[in-house]
């Protein structure tokens, strides 16, 4: 059967001028060389492990004796990607006449993608612990009960590499990302470089389901692809913490977007007051084939399960959108969710833990840019200097089930407010993953993903489009390509960011010298922007 057609689909665009063809290129050229900045700068601002290979490596190991030229090399990249990313949405916008292709934004991705596929990890050092805790797993041990250091010995050159916060605390994952990477660890040994690059391919194919599902999406809601893949997958966020720091997430997210198209791809596409069609051939089976698919990034990552009820919402919607018909579609789908998530942890044979695990020990960190970590040290801020001590150790877990409870909260009311035809299922699931994610203590940039990847399936011109690019462009920054804070070498990072932006800020006036058209105001649009499908 073919797939459904959206009755709303977007407008027919033409391809590029000869200018606009031009201007996109110095676009991709300049996203490119900033890859390559990047990727030069991590060499000795990266987050290497303690035995660094580069150190071996003639003319390369000359980075790592000059850290602060380095990470003045690596901010430089990544100004450039992050403008490359913002010039590149010109060509993307909903509504314009003439829109960049799906060929072009593709090669544009791969372009940027490739220098850093082989550099060392950045931003974080997650990856390490992925690394250690697959060894546990190799060795026959119980991931969640215990740490690196005390499984595989403080002194195993796994331990070593992973962040001090991690070394004693059980893993935070799923069963399934797990027992795959307990699969590399018998081809990786104690090579951490291989560990690296193989759990970098892991990440990778969550990066490809990111690519394939979206512009499916996109269509059935009435968003161009390419708008859909600008934000969603060139994402600077997803390519500096997915591609190049190599987070499991990337896996989590792929299969729940994929759960997601497979879910609702033989659901007729319907505006509200639309008379329900009888069933397709095959409807049922490919739901509950994307209630499995997405049970299975639940079991790489736990927030992953919110996507279960609002899938269940556009269910019950293509029926009467009665009360009656959520609970009819929420029981198979529930049974299947059953089946598939005990079959993972039976069939890896780690258990139930990881569900403690994973709801208690990211509570652990506290960020600097959660707004619930930031009210708990407003709070012993404010008594100590109300005289009633530094009460902020004991204010952390309450702001942390405060959080929970008002993501839960939003959680509901989109998910009532998507069933009652007043949001998009998926524009809910979106607002509901990014309200999760944001309220959690131990907030890190890359949780904002969870959110941006489903609204760029269906939000094309709303506010939440919006909101989801400015946070994009603007948590790029906040943590170092290193994944440390220099903490005792403050001035480390003024004086590499401000060389770093002259060169910026040399880039950016010699591109608008060879396509001015880039860094002029965006003319408004000139069609109508459609209405999109419920």
């Amino acid at each position: 059967m073919v797939t459904p057609r959206s009755p709303v689909q977007p407008l027919a665009a033409d391809p590029l001028d000869t200018d606009e063809r031009r201007a996109l290129d110095l676009v991709r050229l300049f996203g490119t060389v900033g890859a390559l900045f990047l990727a030069l700068g991590s060499l000795g601002a990266g987050a290497a492990p303690v035995v660094n290979p580069v150190q071996e490596i003639p003319v390369l190991r000359l980075f790592i004796r000059i850290p602060t030229v380095s990470l003045a090399v690596a901010f430089t990249g990544i100004c450039m990607m992050v403008i490359g990313w913002l010039l590149l949405g010109r060509f993307t916008r909903p509504g314009r006449l003439r829109l960049a292709s799906r060929a072009q934004l593709n090669r544009t991705l791969v372009m940027w993608l490739t220098p850093l596929l082989f550099i060392p990890p950045l931003f974080s050092r997650d990856v390490y612990s992925y690394i250690a805790q697959s060894e546990i797993v190799h060795r026959g041990m119980d991931p969640f009960s215990i740490g690196p250091a005390q499984a595989l010995g403080v002194g195993d050159e796994l331990t070593s590499a992973v962040s001090g916060m991690w070394r004693e605390t059980p893993a935070p994952y799923g069963p399934l990302v797990l027992k795959i990477g307990s699969w590399l660890s018998s081809v990786i040994g104690s090579d951490v470089v291989t560990g690296v690059l193989m759990h970098r391919a892991v990440a990778l194919v969550g990066v490809a389901l990111i690519v394939w599902a979206l512009p499916r999406l996109a269509r059935r809601f009435g968003v161009q692809p390419v708008t859909a893949l600008w934000l969603g997958a060139a994402n600077p966020l997803l390519i500096f913490h997915f591609v190049a720091g190599a987070h499991n997430d990337a896996l989590a997210i792929g299969l729940m977007m994929v759960g997601l198209e497979l879910g609702i791809r033989r659901l007729p596409i319907r505006v509200k007051g639309d008379t329900p069609p009888p069933r397709a051939k095959g409807e049922w089976l490919f739901i509950l084939l994307g209630v499995a698919v997405i049970t299975l990034g639940v079991a790489v990552k736990l927030p992953a399960i919110l996507a279960l009820p609002f899938l269940t919402v556009m269910v019950a919607r293509r029926w009467h959108g009665r009360l009656k018909d959520l609970f009819q579609s929420a029981l198979p789908m529930v049974g299947v969710f059953a089946v598939v998530l005990v079959a993972a942890c039976l069939g890896t044979g780690l258990g139930f833990g990881w569900i403690g695990a994973a709801a208690g020990t990211p509570g652990l960190v506290r960020s600097w840019i959660s707004p619930t970590a930031e009210l708990a040290n407003l709070g012993g801020i404010l008594g100590i200097v109300l005289g009633l001590g530094n009460h902020t150790n004991a204010l952390v877990p309450i702001m942390s089930t405060l959080g929970y409870a008002v993501g839960g909260a939003i959680t509901l009311k989109f998910l009532w407010d998507s069933f009652k035809w007043r949001y998009r299922p998926i524009i809910g699931l979106g607002v509901s993953l990014g309200a999760v994610m944001i309220l959690q203590i131990s907030l890190q940039p890359w949780y904002v993903l969870w959110a941006v990847i489903p609204l760029a399936a269906a939000a094309g011109t709303s506010r939440f489009r919006v909101a989801a690019t400015i946070l994009s462009a603007v948590l790029v920054f906040p943590t170092p390509p290193t994944g440390s804070t220099f903490d005792g070498r403050s001035y480390v990072l003024p004086q590499a960011y401000f060389a770093g932006g002259v060169v910026v800020l040399l880039a950016v006036l010699l591109l608008h010298r060879a396509a001015p058209m880039l860094l002029r105001r965006a003319r408004p649009v000139t069609k109508p922007v459609p209405r999109k499908p419920a």
